[in-house]
């Protein structure tokens, strides 16, 4: 049987000159939790000496190499060619997301035209991205995080409840979301809390505060009430009041 996410369509379009040949494993098994990878293209100059690291990646994984010299030094040839043939790709194939991999803010109007098409498009790239391009993004998955396996800093140390409460920015997420999926008792489907934080910082990751999943992290908090009913997870804040029947 076919998975619904086999089914997902996607475009992954790679600039070979904002990213490392090290975090392809890790992307690609990222991609294929999300969906299809039917189209597979990287970007760059491959008669440059630095690009050779690459070759070896591309041939293990079918990454289709995208040939773009250097005309004028100092300009970058490979921004260029990789917008064009993400606007081609919009119009000629039946895709449903894209996922752009760079650090490069030179993306950010391509990642909000292709949302202002209807697909769904996913960021790749460092700490280090320029907030424009990670906000232009449905969702913005940090690059860092797949080198975890090749040595990379272990994963952040779990926060304990003042220091959860004590963020704001968190707090403030946590709370507007429910707010915003809540029913007229306050109760609200965590997996639409969720999708609004997604929807209002889309580099937002439990991971980061040392939580496995949304659950968990807000059960830490200790500021809300969180219920299961049959396969749904509701949650209200803890502050409205009492609690009547959730849905």
């Amino acid at each position: 049987m076919i998975s619904v996410q086999s089914e997902i369509a996607l475009a992954v379009l790679i600039d070979a000159d904002n990213a490392s040949p090290k975090i392809i494993e890790g992307l690609l098994a990222n991609v294929a939790t999300i969906g299809n990878a039917s189209v597979r293209r990287i970007y760059g100059d491959w008669t440059a000496p630095e690009m050779a690291p690459w070759k070896s990646a591309l041939l293990s994984h079918s990454i289709h190499p995208m040939q773009q010299f250097r005309y004028t030094k100092g300009k970058n040839a490979t921004d260029s060619a990789m917008i064009i043939d993400a606007m081609d790709l919009l119009y000629t194939r039946r895709l449903d997301g894209f996922c752009i991999v760079s650090s490069d803010s030179d993306f950010t109007r391509l990642a909000s035209r292709i949302r202002e098409s209807g697909k769904h498009v996913y960021g790749f790239g460092e700490k280090k991205t320029p907030s424009s391009f990670v906000a232009a993004c449905n969702n913005f998955i940090y690059t860092e995080d797949f080198l975890a396996s090749a040595g990379a800093p272990p994963e952040p140390r779990r926060k304990t409840a003042e220091e959860l409460r004590s963020d704001t920015r968190l707090m403030h997420l946590l709370r507007s979301a429910i707010e915003a999926a809540s029913n007229k008792n306050g109760w609200a489907l965590l997996s639409g809390v969720g999708n609004n934080i997604v929807k209002q910082a889309s580099d937002f990751s439990t991971k980061k505060y040392g939580y496995p999943k949304l659950y968990d992290l807000a059960e830490a908090t200790g500021l809300f009430e969180i219920t299961r009913e049959e396969k749904r997870v509701l949650i209200k804040n803890a502050r409205t009041g009492k609690s009547e029947a959730a849905f």
